[in-house]
């Protein structure tokens, strides 16, 4: 998570750039459901500005109530940085509103589940959010889900994500639990090779073997898809 540098994503479209959600920035004015409504809803207080892509919205509005404000309660508690790394750019208008406000939304019941794996592949984790190719309005979810090949370019050259169905040659199958969870918590391939960025290795390799567990009963389900072409 990039709590106060200036972290820039470049587009033909938009220069999104990372703003400042240490208590040294604009959010230490901002009230906990203030904080929670913007991770949400992609609203700053008061409605008067949209956050834009590509902060995934669609997924973060399912986050449990629990989750969405231990993770305001977590940003309270790091250290506070004084930097301005400047606004977003975007060539299109942002919509006024992702949808309707966000309520009540209950906890799901954690377990080594499909249900709880969708739940942290999805709102918690957004691991559906990069490895879905994009269609016109953003991750094509409905034909595409999982099916990977959206390209990142960074310092480290480009790279791909992956396709995650249970398609026989392009996804999973070929992978056994062990070799998917060592590439998911150390970017490790089983020959060996390092995986490139921007997977968050440091932080996945933090995740409980119940949650790992689920994630990859959720994956291992997804529809056989081939690679995008």
């Amino acid at each position: 998570m990039q709590l106060a540098g200036r972290l820039v994503e470049k587009t033909p479209d938009f220069t999104a750039i990372a703003p400042n959600i240490t208590p040294g920035g604009r959010v230490a004015e901002w009230t906990d459901e203030d904080l929670a409504r913007a991770i949400r809803e992609g609203v700053t207080p008061g409605g008067s500005r949209v956050i834009g892509p590509p902060m995934p919205i669609a997924l973060y509005s399912r986050l449990s109530d629990d989750d969405v404000y231990s993770i305001v309660q977590y940003l309270r508690t790091v250290p506070a940085v004084e930097n301005d790394p400047g606004d977003s750019v975007y060539s299109f208008p942002l919509p006024p509103a992702y949808g309707p406000p966000v309520g009540t939304v209950p906890h799901p019941e954690e377990g080594v589940t499909v249900a709880y794996g969708e739940y942290l592949a999805g709102p918690v984790a957004h691991c559906i959010e990069c490895h879905s190719p994009m269609g016109p309005m953003g991750p094509d979810w409905v034909n595409q889900l999982g099916a990977g090949g959206f390209e990142f370019h960074g310092p480290w050259g480009s790279s791909v994500s992956a396709n995650l169905t249970s398609h026989a040659e392009d996804g999973l199958a070929a992978w056994t639990d062990a070799e998917l969870k060592q590439m998911i918590t150390r970017g490790v391939r089983p020959d060996g090779v390092k995986m490139m960025p921007p997977m968050g290795y440091g932080y996945y390799s933090q995740i409980s073997p119940e949650d790992l567990d689920a994630i990859l009963l959720y994956l291992r389900q997804l529809p056989a898809l081939p690679d995008p072409t």
